[in-house]
Protein backbone atom coordinates (compact mmCIF):
# COMPACT_ATOMS: atom_id res chain seq x y z
CA UNK A 1 0.00 0.00 0.00
CA UNK A 2 1.39 2.98 -0.92
CA UNK A 3 0.38 6.54 0.22
CA UNK A 4 1.05 9.81 -0.75
CA UNK A 5 1.50 13.06 1.94
CA UNK A 6 0.29 16.33 0.81
CA UNK A 7 -0.35 19.54 2.39
CA UNK A 8 -1.40 23.38 1.88
CA UNK A 9 1.66 25.44 1.92
CA UNK A 10 1.00 27.10 5.19
CA UNK A 11 2.70 24.09 6.65
CA UNK A 12 5.61 26.13 6.56
CA UNK A 13 8.16 22.83 5.98
CA UNK A 14 11.44 24.51 4.50
CA UNK A 15 12.08 22.34 0.98
CA UNK A 16 14.93 20.50 2.70
CA UNK A 17 12.41 19.01 4.76
CA UNK A 18 9.57 18.99 1.94
CA UNK A 19 12.30 17.08 -0.16
CA UNK A 20 13.20 14.16 2.70
CA UNK A 21 10.01 13.55 3.58
CA UNK A 22 8.80 13.05 -0.33
CA UNK A 23 5.85 15.82 0.76
CA UNK A 24 3.52 17.58 -2.38
CA UNK A 25 2.68 20.90 -1.42
CA UNK A 26 -0.35 22.64 -2.58
CA UNK A 27 0.57 26.58 -2.58
CA UNK A 28 -2.45 29.19 -1.36
CA UNK A 29 -2.89 32.61 -3.81
CA UNK A 30 -1.15 35.85 -2.37
CA UNK A 31 -2.80 39.24 -3.72
CA UNK A 32 -1.08 41.95 -3.76
CA UNK A 33 -3.25 44.35 -5.11
CA UNK A 34 -4.42 43.25 -8.69
CA UNK A 35 -1.18 41.37 -8.59
CA UNK A 36 -1.64 37.41 -7.65
CA UNK A 37 1.05 35.01 -6.65
CA UNK A 38 1.74 31.58 -5.04
CA UNK A 39 2.86 31.06 -1.58
CA UNK A 40 6.35 29.36 -1.65
CA UNK A 41 6.87 29.80 -5.37
CA UNK A 42 6.48 33.19 -7.06
CA UNK A 43 6.56 35.58 -3.53
CA UNK A 44 8.31 35.81 -0.82
CA UNK A 45 7.68 37.69 2.52
CA UNK A 46 9.98 40.42 2.24
CA UNK A 47 8.43 41.20 -1.01
CA UNK A 48 5.17 41.65 1.01
CA UNK A 49 6.60 43.67 3.79
CA UNK A 50 7.63 46.47 1.70
CA UNK A 51 4.32 46.20 -0.40
CA UNK A 52 2.70 46.43 2.52
CA UNK A 53 4.71 49.09 4.26
CA UNK A 54 4.47 51.25 0.59
CA UNK A 55 0.55 50.80 0.25
CA UNK A 56 -0.65 50.57 4.66
CA UNK A 57 -2.34 47.50 3.47
CA UNK A 58 -2.03 43.77 4.02
CA UNK A 59 -1.98 41.15 1.34
CA UNK A 60 -5.30 39.33 0.77
CA UNK A 61 -4.71 35.58 1.05
CA UNK A 62 -6.64 32.90 -1.04
CA UNK A 63 -7.19 29.15 -0.53
CA UNK A 64 -6.40 26.46 -2.95
CA UNK A 65 -9.06 26.14 -5.41
CA UNK A 66 -11.05 23.38 -6.02
CA UNK A 67 -9.23 23.01 -9.78
CA UNK A 68 -5.95 22.94 -8.63
CA UNK A 69 -6.53 20.80 -6.02
CA UNK A 70 -8.61 18.27 -7.96
CA UNK A 71 -5.47 18.22 -10.95
CA UNK A 72 -3.31 17.35 -7.98
CA UNK A 73 -4.97 14.58 -6.39
CA UNK A 74 -5.68 13.42 -9.81
CA UNK A 75 -1.63 13.22 -10.78
CA UNK A 76 -0.78 11.97 -7.53
CA UNK A 77 -3.82 8.95 -7.89
CA UNK A 78 -1.95 7.63 -10.82
CA UNK A 79 1.31 6.78 -8.55
CA UNK A 80 -0.07 6.21 -5.18
CA UNK A 81 -2.78 3.56 -3.75
CA UNK A 82 -3.91 6.59 -1.13
CA UNK A 83 -3.43 10.38 -0.17
CA UNK A 84 -3.31 12.07 3.08
CA UNK A 85 -4.20 15.74 3.43
CA UNK A 86 -3.32 18.05 5.19
CA UNK A 87 -4.77 21.76 5.24
CA UNK A 88 -4.80 24.86 7.42
CA UNK A 89 -7.46 25.52 10.17
CA UNK A 90 -11.00 25.20 8.49
CA UNK A 91 -11.57 27.73 11.05
CA UNK A 92 -9.07 30.11 8.96
CA UNK A 93 -9.57 28.90 5.64
CA UNK A 94 -11.59 27.36 2.59
CA UNK A 95 -8.77 24.81 1.91
CA UNK A 96 -9.89 22.07 3.44
CA UNK A 97 -13.50 21.94 2.18
CA UNK A 98 -11.81 22.84 -1.72
CA UNK A 99 -9.92 19.72 -1.03
CA UNK A 100 -13.07 17.77 0.59
CA UNK A 101 -14.72 19.13 -2.73
CA UNK A 102 -12.18 18.20 -4.84
CA UNK A 103 -12.09 14.50 -3.33
CA UNK A 104 -16.13 13.98 -4.14
CA UNK A 105 -15.92 15.22 -7.84
CA UNK A 106 -13.07 13.08 -8.65
CA UNK A 107 -15.08 10.05 -6.69
CA UNK A 108 -12.83 9.16 -4.46
CA UNK A 109 -13.18 9.29 -1.10
CA UNK A 110 -12.03 6.16 0.02
CA UNK A 111 -8.25 6.74 -1.14
CA UNK A 112 -8.20 10.57 -0.06
CA UNK A 113 -8.31 11.08 3.64
CA UNK A 114 -8.45 15.30 4.32
CA UNK A 115 -7.15 16.02 7.89
CA UNK A 116 -8.17 19.70 9.13
CA UNK A 117 -5.03 20.44 11.00
CA UNK A 118 -6.92 22.94 13.23
CA UNK A 119 -3.51 24.63 13.34
CA UNK A 120 -1.12 26.73 11.20
CA UNK A 121 2.30 26.95 10.21
CA UNK A 122 4.93 24.11 11.58
CA UNK A 123 1.59 23.14 13.83
CA UNK A 124 0.29 21.52 10.27
CA UNK A 125 4.01 20.93 9.65
CA UNK A 126 4.51 18.23 13.06
CA UNK A 127 1.88 16.44 11.59
CA UNK A 128 2.81 16.23 8.24
CA UNK A 129 6.09 14.95 9.22
CA UNK A 130 4.61 12.53 11.16
CA UNK A 131 2.08 11.30 9.09
CA UNK A 132 4.93 10.99 6.06
CA UNK A 133 6.97 8.93 8.77
CA UNK A 134 4.34 6.88 8.92
CA UNK A 135 3.45 6.20 5.16
CA UNK A 136 7.48 5.42 4.57
CA UNK A 137 6.98 2.32 6.93
CA UNK A 138 3.73 1.02 4.94
CA UNK A 139 0.91 2.30 6.84
CA UNK A 140 -2.15 2.68 5.54
CA UNK A 141 -3.86 6.07 5.09
CA UNK A 142 -6.68 5.17 7.63
CA UNK A 143 -4.35 4.28 10.37
CA UNK A 144 -2.26 7.41 9.46
CA UNK A 145 -5.12 9.31 9.38
CA UNK A 146 -6.51 7.40 12.95
CA UNK A 147 -2.76 8.30 14.52
CA UNK A 148 -2.65 12.07 13.63
CA UNK A 149 -6.38 12.78 15.27
CA UNK A 150 -5.00 11.53 18.00
CA UNK A 151 -1.84 13.30 18.22
CA UNK A 152 -3.69 17.02 17.00
CA UNK A 153 -5.03 18.58 20.18
CA UNK A 154 -1.28 17.50 21.55
CA UNK A 155 0.25 20.06 19.06
CA UNK A 156 1.37 23.56 20.66
CA UNK A 157 1.67 26.25 18.19
CA UNK A 158 2.48 29.77 19.99
CA UNK A 159 4.26 32.79 18.46
CA UNK A 160 5.40 36.11 19.83
CA UNK A 161 4.71 39.29 17.61
CA UNK A 162 6.98 41.88 17.27
CA UNK A 163 4.34 44.29 15.74
CA UNK A 164 1.08 45.01 15.71
CA UNK A 165 0.86 46.79 12.57
CA UNK A 166 0.31 43.60 9.92
CA UNK A 167 -2.67 42.17 12.46
CA UNK A 168 -4.28 45.91 12.95
CA UNK A 169 -3.98 46.14 8.57
CA UNK A 170 -5.65 42.45 8.55
CA UNK A 171 -8.45 43.49 10.78
CA UNK A 172 -6.89 41.06 13.58
CA UNK A 173 -6.23 43.57 16.02
CA UNK A 174 -8.09 47.20 16.55
CA UNK A 175 -6.93 50.56 15.75
CA UNK A 176 -6.69 50.94 19.67
CA UNK A 177 -5.13 47.76 20.54
CA UNK A 178 -2.43 48.56 17.57
CA UNK A 179 -1.72 52.44 18.51
CA UNK A 180 -1.30 51.51 22.79
CA UNK A 181 0.96 48.04 21.80
CA UNK A 182 3.11 49.97 19.81
CA UNK A 183 3.42 53.19 22.60
CA UNK A 184 4.28 50.61 25.03
CA UNK A 185 6.42 48.13 22.67
CA UNK A 186 4.18 45.32 23.78
CA UNK A 187 4.72 42.13 22.01
CA UNK A 188 1.87 39.82 22.45
CA UNK A 189 1.67 36.02 22.33
CA UNK A 190 -0.73 34.38 19.95
CA UNK A 191 -1.45 30.91 20.42
CA UNK A 192 -3.62 28.43 18.40
CA UNK A 193 -6.49 26.87 21.11
CA UNK A 194 -9.15 24.30 18.92
CA UNK A 195 -8.00 25.65 15.54
CA UNK A 196 -8.17 29.73 16.05
CA UNK A 197 -5.73 32.48 17.28
CA UNK A 198 -6.18 33.79 20.64
CA UNK A 199 -3.91 36.18 22.49
CA UNK A 200 -1.64 35.29 25.42
CA UNK A 201 0.72 37.14 27.92
CA UNK A 202 2.32 40.58 26.14
CA UNK A 203 5.78 41.05 26.47
CA UNK A 204 8.10 44.34 26.92
CA UNK A 205 11.61 44.67 26.33
CA UNK A 206 14.06 44.28 23.35
CA UNK A 207 13.65 41.30 20.52
CA UNK A 208 16.62 39.45 22.76
CA UNK A 209 14.82 39.82 25.70
CA UNK A 210 10.86 39.25 25.21
CA UNK A 211 11.51 36.20 22.91
CA UNK A 212 13.84 34.73 25.47
CA UNK A 213 10.97 35.12 27.97
CA UNK A 214 8.08 33.28 25.45
CA UNK A 215 10.56 30.88 25.26
CA UNK A 216 11.07 30.18 29.27
CA UNK A 217 7.79 30.54 30.10
CA UNK A 218 7.31 27.49 28.16
CA UNK A 219 10.12 25.22 29.19
CA UNK A 220 7.68 23.31 31.94
CA UNK A 221 6.05 22.47 29.03
CA UNK A 222 8.36 21.94 26.41
CA UNK A 223 10.31 19.50 28.65
CA UNK A 224 7.17 16.92 28.90
CA UNK A 225 7.10 17.77 24.71
CA UNK A 226 7.63 14.54 22.17
CA UNK A 227 11.27 14.08 22.15
CA UNK A 228 11.75 13.66 18.41
CA UNK A 229 11.51 17.68 17.37
CA UNK A 230 10.92 21.23 17.69
CA UNK A 231 10.42 23.58 15.49
CA UNK A 232 11.54 27.09 15.59
CA UNK A 233 9.64 29.23 13.08
CA UNK A 234 9.88 32.91 12.43
CA UNK A 235 8.91 35.42 9.91
CA UNK A 236 12.37 37.23 9.34
CA UNK A 237 14.23 37.39 12.67
CA UNK A 238 17.58 38.75 13.67
CA UNK A 239 20.04 35.72 13.07
CA UNK A 240 21.48 36.20 16.86
CA UNK A 241 17.43 35.92 18.64
CA UNK A 242 17.32 32.28 16.43
CA UNK A 243 20.76 31.29 17.42
CA UNK A 244 19.89 32.37 20.98
CA UNK A 245 16.25 30.61 20.79
CA UNK A 246 18.04 27.39 19.20
CA UNK A 247 20.83 27.60 21.87
CA UNK A 248 18.47 27.40 24.53
CA UNK A 249 16.43 24.18 23.39
CA UNK A 250 19.73 22.60 23.18
CA UNK A 251 20.74 22.76 26.17
CA UNK A 252 17.74 21.57 27.93
CA UNK A 253 18.96 18.33 26.44
CA UNK A 254 15.43 16.98 25.58
CA UNK A 255 14.97 17.56 21.90
CA UNK A 256 17.07 14.89 18.95
CA UNK A 257 16.21 17.26 16.58
CA UNK A 258 15.60 21.20 16.62
CA UNK A 259 14.61 22.39 12.76
CA UNK A 260 14.53 25.90 12.29
CA UNK A 261 12.17 27.23 9.68
CA UNK A 262 10.85 30.59 8.03
CA UNK A 263 7.50 31.05 8.30
CA UNK A 264 5.67 31.14 4.50
CA UNK A 265 4.15 33.75 2.54
CA UNK A 266 0.62 33.57 4.11
CA UNK A 267 1.53 33.62 7.60
CA UNK A 268 4.03 36.20 7.12
CA UNK A 269 1.78 38.47 5.70
CA UNK A 270 -0.81 38.34 8.65
CA UNK A 271 1.98 38.63 11.48
CA UNK A 272 4.20 40.74 10.00
CA UNK A 273 8.32 40.68 9.90
CA UNK A 274 10.25 39.74 13.77
CA UNK A 275 7.47 37.38 14.87
CA UNK A 276 8.79 33.92 16.30
CA UNK A 277 7.27 30.80 17.41
CA UNK A 278 8.13 27.73 18.99
CA UNK A 279 6.44 24.39 18.17
CA UNK A 280 5.97 21.03 19.54
CA UNK A 281 3.96 17.77 20.61
CA UNK A 282 3.14 16.79 23.81
CA UNK A 283 3.43 13.61 25.42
Amino acid sequence: MSVKILSDSTCDLSPELIERYGIRILPLHVMLGSDEYLDGVSITPDKIYQWSDATKQTPKTSAVSIPEVTEAFQECLKEFDELVVFTISSSMSACFNNCRLAAQDLEAESRIHIIDSENLSTGIGLLVIEAAIMASKGFAAAQIEDVICKLRPKVRASFVVDTLVYLYRGGRCSGLAAMVGGALRLHPRIAVTNGAMGPGRKYRGSSAKYVMQYVQDMEQEILHARKARVFITHSGCDDDVVEMVRSYLEGLHHFDEILITHAGSVVSSHCGPGTLGVLYILE
